[in-house]
């Protein structure tokens, strides 16, 4: 049975997470203003300042960060569907997925696209009278908050994976994998020139040369592991450090790599995968590239995007199929190869593009969901140090 008092406190953090990446950011945004389209943004953002978090009213049809996770506004029917999703991931990178397994297992999906924040935000107030059968999480963190909804996965589905990348509890399992990366400017610096870890950027050298996107749920989950593993003491000073080297504000990480790219500035905290969309599309001369943090600290941390089945939903088999066919050697290289993220299954390897390293190779640090759970004491640290307003 659900306990109210514990679903109260995860839904009041679900919805904090939602509100928090409407935040207004003072600083300049180099990189494009929101709301500005970019070649790399599926979808624009609202203005600096349309929202505060007084006002802000969860939409589940609109995605703040916008990219790459930037939902579509096709009409949600699921009364004839055999299969319901609600997929924080957005139509541009997984609904050719989607369609795949449509064709392969004959079943109808009717998938609401939305915020990952916003949609678990939804399934809490739902409850028991959700449609949904399947929630396609962005974050592993949203997933731990819905986890009372969530009904145990078979093994068959969870075994594909490391233990590391699914829900000890086995309600939820890992599709793909995102790394924490530094992104940095080829012609201005080697990776000789950069650190092992995150605490060499305190260093004063980089004052004005650093972009980052605290407002960014990847980047606040990095935080929430630096507290897990470093404690607050050390985590408040490398903040405060970070502040006091003057970086420059950015919404999210596209626009990040981009200015890079630019020479706007030197490095930039983001996750792998942007960097290999600008390359795709303007090629290897792009003179920015990743540097893989090798201390095995917070900086090398490693994000599932996952799936789980929503316990009261009306499809269970239907479900089922959908989360074994998401760890199959085919949609694993969709992963690799269509949006640039880590397949989680043995035997399939990254996408073949410039300095990608493999999964295995990382020197990323030990820590699973439960480690990243608590965002509202991240939230009330990047405040209390100025990284937010």
């Amino acid at each position: 049975m659900i306990d109210p008092s514990k679903t109260a406190r995860r839904l009041a953090l679900v919805a904090m997470l939602g509100l928090l990446v409407w935040a207004p950011l003072s600083a300049c945004q180099p990189g494009g203003a929101p709301g500005e389209a970019t070649p790399h943004a599926e979808a624009t953002e609202p203005a600096a300042g349309a929202a505060t978090e007084a006002a802000a009213v969860p939409d589940p049809e609109a995605n703040p960060e916008a990219d790459p996770e930037a939902p579509t506004a096709e009409p949600f029917d699921p009364s004839a569907a055999d299969l319901v999703v609600y997929s924080g991931r957005s139509e541009n990178l997984v609904g050719p997925l989607i369609e795949r397994f449509e064709d392969e297992s004959g079943l109808e999906v009717a998938v609401r696209w939305g915020d990952t924040a916003e949609l678990a935000a939804l399934l809490l107030e739902e409850g028991a009278v959700s449609r949904a059968d399947v929630f396609f999480a962005q974050e592993p963190g949203a997933l731990g908050a819905v986890e009372d909804l969530l009904a145990p996965l078979p093994a068959t589905v969870l075994d594909r994976v490391a233990p590391r990348f699914r829900d000890p509890g086995g309600r939820w399992v890992g599709t793909s994998g995102r790394a924490r990366v530094v992104v940095y400017n080829t012609a201005s610096l080697t990776p000789a020139d950069l650190p092992e870890g995150m605490e060499g950027f305190v260093d004063p050298k980089w004052t004005g040369r650093i972009g980052w996107a605290p407002s960014n749920a990847s980047f606040q989950s990095m935080v929430t592991a630096m507290r897990t593993a470093w404690g607050e003491d050390r985590t408040r000073a490398w903040l405060e450090g970070i502040v006091a080297n003057e970086p420059v504000v950015f919404d999210r990480n596209a626009p990040i790599v981009e200015a890079v790219g630019a020479g706007e500035v030197d490095v930039g905290f983001s996750n792998h995968y942007y960097l290999y969309r600008f390359l795709t599309e303007e090629g290897p001369g792009f003179p920015a590239r990743n540097h893989f943090l090798t201390d095995g600290g917070p900086g090398s941390l490693v994000l599932e995007a996952g799936i789980g089945i929503v316990a009261t939903g009306s499809h269970r088999e239907a479900a089922e199929k959908l989360a074994a066919f998401l760890l199959t050697p085919e949609a694993q290289r969709y992963f690799a190869d269509e949006t640039f993220e880590y397949p989680l299954i043995d035997g399939v390897a990254p996408a073949a593009i410039v300095d990608m390293p493999p999964l295995a190779e990382l020197h990323a640090i030990d820590l699973d969901a439960g480690d990243l759970a608590d965002a509202r004491g991240t939230l009330a640290l990047l405040r209390d140090v100025g990284a937010l307003p």
